[in-house]
């Protein structure tokens, strides 16, 4: 499946949510199901710089395909970039190292959040993208 497809059927399924406050409930919750890092992942090398919530994300590789984990401090931040982490995990590196697509603006999510904030999901996108990058990089062993 390709980022554009996923993207598809995502807006699908949340289509029968007009209202993109209900929306972004919607991803806040799915947020409390999902186990917080660990202290030893909580690092300073993994923190997300330009959030100013506190954000860690941990990329790794498995299969082929990337996949991301994240944390952070505030329910709201933690929520939108744990969905984030969702959206992008599953694609090989190759899909992720240049895109652009951002499934919260598809969504209609980030025109009702604050100038700090979309800056803050605009680091973490291009956290993700620079893993990818670091991934295409690497020779195999």
């Amino acid at each position: 499946m390709s980022l554009t497809r996923k993207l598809e059927q995502l807006v699908e399924e949340l289509a029968v949510l007009d209202d993109s406050q209900e929306r972004l409930s919607l991803i806040v919750d799915r947020a409390k199901r999902v186990p917080h890092l660990p202290a030893s992942e909580r690092t300073d090398a993994n923190r997300v710089r330009g959030c100013v919530s506190v954000v860690w994300l941990v990329g790794e590789i498995r299969d082929g395909a990337c996949h991301f984990r994240a944390d952070a401090e505030a329910p709201l931040v933690r929520g939108l970039v744990l969905f984030v982490c969702d959206f992008f995990s599953g694609f090989p590196a190759s899909a992720l190292a240049h895109t652009e697509v951002d499934p919260l603006e598809t969504l209609r999510i980030t025109r009702d959040l604050s100038p700090t904030r979309r800056n803050g999901l605009t680091a973490v996108r291009h956290a993700i993208r620079q893993f990818a990058q670091r991934q295409l990089a690497t020779p195999l062993p």
